[in-house]
């Protein structure tokens, strides 16, 4: 085979395009970094934008737990759901009104609430607001 600069130049662009694709289909998302963070630094990881006024970041995560942050806007609405996983939240500051199966109640910056699997509940923020979520098993959902 005779090798011509044209070859050559052929070869560079083969190799760069397949290299970018190769780096594009093994790159992580955002929340797939978060996977064993062990020191997780709030302004290093970005926000996924749910609509509805809602703000998400995955903190960090293994098999059996999940930490996730999310931010509401005032009249945001964490519409009722349920899913198998228990669910704890921290209600680190802003007012919600939070359901749990057929009971509702106000909660406030420092309070918080548990949902056992399987149970409906959703939420409305009534002052804008954060919640700690937090998931055993972890939320494989959250992830793809």
């Amino acid at each position: 085979m005779k090798f011509t600069f044209k070859s050559a130049l052929l070869s560079i662009i083969f190799l760069f395009i397949t290299s970018h694709l190769f780096a594009q289909s093994t790159a992580k998302s955002p929340a797939q970094e978060a996977k064993g963070k062990q020191f997780i630094v709030d302004a290093d990881i970005p926000w996924q934008d749910l609509g509805k006024g809602l703000k998400r970041k995955i903190m960090s995560y293994d098999s059996t737990m999940m930490m996730v942050k999310i931010v509401f806007e005032k009249g945001g609405i964490g519409t009722p759901h349920k899913h198998v996983h228990t669910q704890m939240s921290y209600v680190e500051s802003g007012i919600f009104e939070v359901t749990i199966a057929d009971k509702k109640q106000i909660l406030k910056k420092g309070d918080g609430y548990y949902i056992p699997s399987n149970v409906m509940h959703g939420a409305v923020c009534l002052e804008p607001g954060i919640l700690i979520d937090l998931f055993t098993p972890m939320r494989e959902d959250f992830v793809k």
